[in-house]
């Protein structure tokens, strides 16, 4: 972690860990918290496996849907680690995402409260970062995570 160019996430999600990787691996459970609520998140591909394509749609109607995110999976460990980049498109093109490129990396681990969910997402530059942070990484992110965190943890058995 590079604090000049990395932004980070952290948190204890209070459910199982294999709970946590079937909403990130599941496109209808995906489907459910990638976005910020109200809006609303179309999976198109999900094909969790590295070099598998990660493409998303949003709307804010629930009628037309834009892009969000095409990228593609880098390392995967069951269960463990997701690591993707928008650096390259799901077709491996290179890609010139906007507002920034980045690569986000997701590692669960065992915590005696449920899983240590830990969020690390890297940029080329200072800059890029700056204006990732700009642009609501904390708030984004966090949101999501909590979207996250609310859907494992309810149907969690306590």
């Amino acid at each position: 972690m590079n604090p000049d160019l990395d932004l980070t996430l952290e948190r204890v999600i209070r459910a199982p860990r294999d709970a946590v990787w079937s909403a990130w691996t599941d496109p209808s459970r995906l489907e459910q918290w990638w976005v910020p609520a109200p809006t609303v998140c179309r999976v198109d591909r999900l094909d969790v496996r590295p070099g598998g394509g990660f493409v998303t749609r949003m709307s804010d109607d629930g009628a037309r849907f834009v892009p969000h995110m095409d990228a593609t999976f880098l390392v995967v460990d069951d269960g463990e680690r997701i690591v993707f980049t928008t650096a390259i498109d799901s077709d491996w093109r290179p890609a010139s995402p906007a507002p920034v490129l980045m690569t986000a990396e997701i590692t669960l681990s065992d915590h005696p409260d449920g899983t240590g969910y830990r969020v690390v997402v890297r940029h080329g530059d200072p800059a890029a970062r700056a204006l990732h942070e700009e642009l609501g990484f904390s708030v984004g992110w966090g949101s999501v995570t909590e979207q996250l965190a609310g859907i494992v943890e309810s149907r969690a058995v306590r």
